[in-house]
């Protein structure tokens, strides 16, 4: 039986909240709490019941045609659920975190509206079955963060969205020119189409490749993969919910997630194996993770040496893609999980120092340890795993990379991921060092005495706090129990597995 109504539903709601909040007044701001809270947990229950229907092996389908031979269509799958059921957990946690990073700040209202927007977004893009769809909602994606990135108005602010809006409606030309093609050629194609495009290559090899180029080329800029990234760390002047928005959740993944995409679902593994262009995706991934780290170490802020961090960390998954095998395609799926998990963690340890010490700079962590010991122990849960160090979720993700890559007798791919934990580990341990290790001033907005902190109040804000060792347990949690079902690694692999196809 198809539920129709699942897919719409979990759409729909974003978008109605996005529409009531900008009919509240500014000044209903616990109204308008509420209504983000409500709606963000409904929400994870309805991706839940997608969880259970693709366990089931039910596929729920809403469609409807635009024009001759084009259809919007919204589709429950398991890598589309997959995505889903991470945007929905870590927008509540964000949504939370913003609500209290928030307080007594002006323009409340606008910026919960983008907000929602970026949600139905998200979900749109997870549940596209096509092009035609999947376009709709990546630039609409586009679109509704802009307004966040330039949220503070500063003239900073107005210069790094008009860099973004550069990069990625650029792309999006870029994407749609490619989907064009490929349309002029085999019609509306879709997602789940079974019969794939293997039956032109013969006489169509470089229109195929083409169309591959501006797909994932286009797509690559929301990646942030080299040297299309340019526009990502000049928009860390955002709040850090905007960041945490840009880098675990919305704008990042929906790139990496789209290429996955075209890769898996429109050309398959085998025809992009085929076309040669599989092996142009591995180094192109490598010298992003690569480069991204050694422009990580050289920042001397905390939150672009996130934002460079990010460039090279989700390449991860584009590497796995590169590793044709079913070790690489289980770690490439995984960390779609285990990086949002992680780096929303670091991006939300992040506005805690800023906040409540004034830390902005990686040489004023000194001591910030035992000022925010609840903080620095999330950051530190973070960066061990962006290292990749065990027990983290993202041990497994390079665990799986790296004995795919053996299969695949593609030992260079191992020695990628050698160098990139070193150079991960030479510009976060030093970080966990001063927070733990290192005496340091009376930082930030006041001083308050240990027994205070102790017995009258928590370190910061406790909304601020909650999401933040929400995701730091989850990411703890998805490597100690990796191999339980229905964890991100057990799903990865049921995906990648094909396990959940009706």
């Amino acid at each position: 039986m198809n539920a129709a109504w699942l897919p719409l539903t979990a759409l729909a709601t974003s978008l109605l909240v996005a529409v009531t909040i900008f009919c509240l007044p500014e000044e209903a701001r616990r109204l308008r709490s509420t209504i983000n809270l409500l709606a963000a947990v409904f929400k994870i229950i309805l991706v839940v019941l997608m969880f259970r229907r693709v366990a089931d092996g039910h596929e729920d389908i809403f469609s409807f045609q635009v024009i001759g031979g084009v259809d919007f269509v919204l589709r429950t799958d398991a890598l589309g659920v997959m995505f889903a059921g991470l945007s929905s957990l870590l927008w509540l946690c964000t949504t939370v975190y913003a609500i209290g990073y928030l307080e007594g700040s002006a323009n409340r209202k606008r910026f919960f509206g983008f907000f929602s927007l970026c949600v139905a977004s998200t979900i749109g893009i997870a549940l596209a079955d096509n092009l035609f769809t999947f376009l709709i909602f990546y630039e609409m994606l586009t679109l509704s963060t802009y307004p966040l990135v330039v949220h503070r108005g500063s003239e900073q602010a107005l210069n790094a969205g008009r860099v973004y809006l550069r990069y990625t409606l650029s792309a999006g030309v870029v994407i749609l020119l490619g989907a064009v093609l490929l349309y002029s050629l085999t019609g509306d194609q879709s997602f789940s189409s079974e019969e794939g495009l293997g039956d032109y290559v013969n006489d169509h090899r470089v229109l195929l490749i083409l169309v591959f180029g501006l797909l994932v080329g286009g797509m690559a800029v929301k990646a942030a993969m080299v040297p299309l990234h340019g526009w990502l760390p000049r928009a860390m002047v955002a709040p850090a919910p905007v960041s945490a928005l840009l880098h675990a959740v919305a704008v990042v993944k929906a790139g990496a997630f789209g290429i996955l995409r075209v890769v898996y679902d429109l050309y398959g593994i085998e025809l992009s194996v085929e076309l040669g262009v599989i092996s142009v995706l591995a180094v192109a991934a490598s010298v992003t993770i690569i480069y991204g780290s050694l422009r990580a170490i050289a920042q001397q802020e905390l939150k672009p040496l996130l934002a460079f961090s990010t460039v090279s960390q989700v390449s991860y998954i584009i590497l796995g893609i590169g590793v044709f095998g079913p070790f690489g395609t289980v770690g490439a799926l995984a960390h779609l999980l285990h990086q949002g998990l992680m780096k929303v963690t670091l991006f939300f340890c992040a506005g805690n120092y800023a906040e409540e010490l004034g830390i902005h700079r990686i040489d004023e962590m000194d001591g910030a340890g035992k000022r925010m010991p609840l903080t620095s122990i999330a950051f530190t849960i973070g960066a061990l795993g962006m290292i990749g160090l065990p027990p983290v979720a993202g041990f497994i993700t390079k665990w799986y990379l790296g004995v795919g890559a053996i299969q695949a007798d593609m030992y260079w791919v191992v020695a990628v991921l050698v160098l990139s934990t070193g150079l991960n580990a030479i510009y976060f341990l030093p970080i966990v060092h001063r927070l733990w290790f290192r005496l340091g001033p009376s930082h930030g907005k006041g001083h308050w005495p240990d027994e205070q902190r102790l017995g009258k109040r928590l370190e910061t804000h406790s909304w601020l706090l909650m999401p933040m060792v929400v995701t730091a347990i989850i990411s703890l949690m998805a490597g100690l129990f990796a191999g339980l079902p229905f964890s991100p690694l057990d799903w990865a692999a049921r995906v990648a597995n094909g396990e959940y196809l009706p």
